[in-house]
């Protein structure tokens, strides 16, 4: 029996793919904020763990020029561009403002940074930002705000606010940790992560509960006595549809609880980026653009009749200045000619008094 002839034809080759999808993936930036003391630098060294297990090490940037030491090796430091005590020394600036300062001078040379991050994209799945412990230094300043918005219209980029969770067990002070949540979120439109830190000394359910059950988040409101249970009360009505589309997650820097599951919000994220943010991104641009060009037509349109009014007042003023110089010759005209009759008839007269003094003396003589 022959099997040659029977066998089975080869499959088909595999269909090529298109040249959007052969297009090389940009990695994530990761930019981290919280509080003070909510555990950003000790999450970023759990996360710079987890990826070197996974065998894809991140791209590490402290944004932080006032933190004395860093757990985990960071390939850009503020610190190595800008010293933040010769700030303070020179300006005469404290904490705080030396580290607005610092932001500032580094924000201008954040060109150099977005060209060493465009070299090696290719080699990084992942780049990571830690920002100042001070969170209104850098979220409310205008390096922060420069910082975030160019890498957002380079690559898809995360923010993450880290919540302090066992001191956000108090409903008072997890509705500050939310308002303040929001805040970002609708200052920058980028995707946005809560990430429940310290989930190894107090779980997290409780936080999910109080977003996902009104009723409940006001029972526990009622347990305490304060002048801002009122208005608690009536900011958690106005969060409740900010609480429908937020992503959340529990996490322990301590035992690295959390990784995977913080790794599928950033790639949900990353989708939201892509056809959300980008595309209203693609807008804003365009519609910028046209103001840009519309702005542009107009003071052209406004230069050119300038130029004509200025050109019409230039002949009209020529115009004058002819006609009265005109006027000015035919006066100067007139008056020759009123001065020559005046000297003809000057000369008449002296020849009519010659004649008649020349007839009268012939007579005498005759006589």
């Amino acid at each position: 029996m022959e099997t040659e002839s029977t066998a089975s034809p080869p499959p088909p080759p595999p269909p090529t793919t298109t040249s959007a999808s052969t297009e090389p993936k940009l990695p994530v930036c990761i930019l981290v904020l919280g509080m003070a003391g909510s555990g950003k630098t000790t999450f970023i060294q759990r996360i710079n763990a987890y990826l070197h297990g996974e065998q894809t090490p991140p791209y590490i940037v402290n944004l932080d020029p006032a933190v004395h030491e860093l757990p985990y090796p960071c390939n850009v430091d503020i610190r190595d561009t800008v010293n933040y005590k010769q700030v303070m020394k020179q300006y005469r600036l404290g904490p705080n403002g030396a580290i607005v300062t610092s932001l500032n001078l580094f924000s201008m040379t954040f060109d150099q940074l977005l060209s060493i991050l465009n070299k090696n994209q290719t080699k990084y799945n992942y780049f990571l930002f830690d920002t100042p412990g001070q969170i209104e230094v850098f979220t409310w300043s205008a390096s922060g705000t420069i910082i975030t918005e160019t890498l957002g219209a380079t690559y898809p980029t995360i923010v993450v606010y880290i919540m302090d969770t066992p001191r956000s067990s108090n409903p008072i002070t997890f509705m500050s940790n939310m308002l303040y949540a929001v805040s970002i979120l609708y200052k920058y439109r980028l995707p946005f992560i809560i990430v429940l830190n310290k989930t190894d000394i107090i779980h997290h359910r409780f936080a999910l509960e109080w977003m996902n059950d009104f009723e409940l988040f006001q029972s526990a409101i009622e347990q305490e006595h304060s002048y801002s249970t009122d208005l608690c009360r009536s900011l958690s009505l106005v969060l409740d549809e900010f609480y429908s589309n937020l992503r959340c997650v529990g996490f322990s820097s301590m035992t690295g609880d959390g990784c995977k599951e913080f790794f599928d919000s950033i790639n949900d994220a990353c989708h939201e980026y892509e056809h959300v943010y980008k595309v209203e991104y693609n807008k804003w641009q365009e519609k910028k653009l046209k103001r840009e060009n519309d702005k542009h037509e107009k003071d052209l349109k406004r230069l050119k009749e300038d130029l004509n009014t200025e050109q019409s007042i230039i002949s009209e003023k020529r115009i004058r200045y002819d006609d009265i110089h005109n006027d000015e010759e035919t006066d100067d005209d007139d008056d020759d000619e009123d001065k020559d009759q005046d000297d003809l008839d000057q000369e008449d007269e002296s020849f009519k008094r010659y004649l008649s003094k020349h007839v009268s003396n012939t007579t005498a003589m005759d006589t």
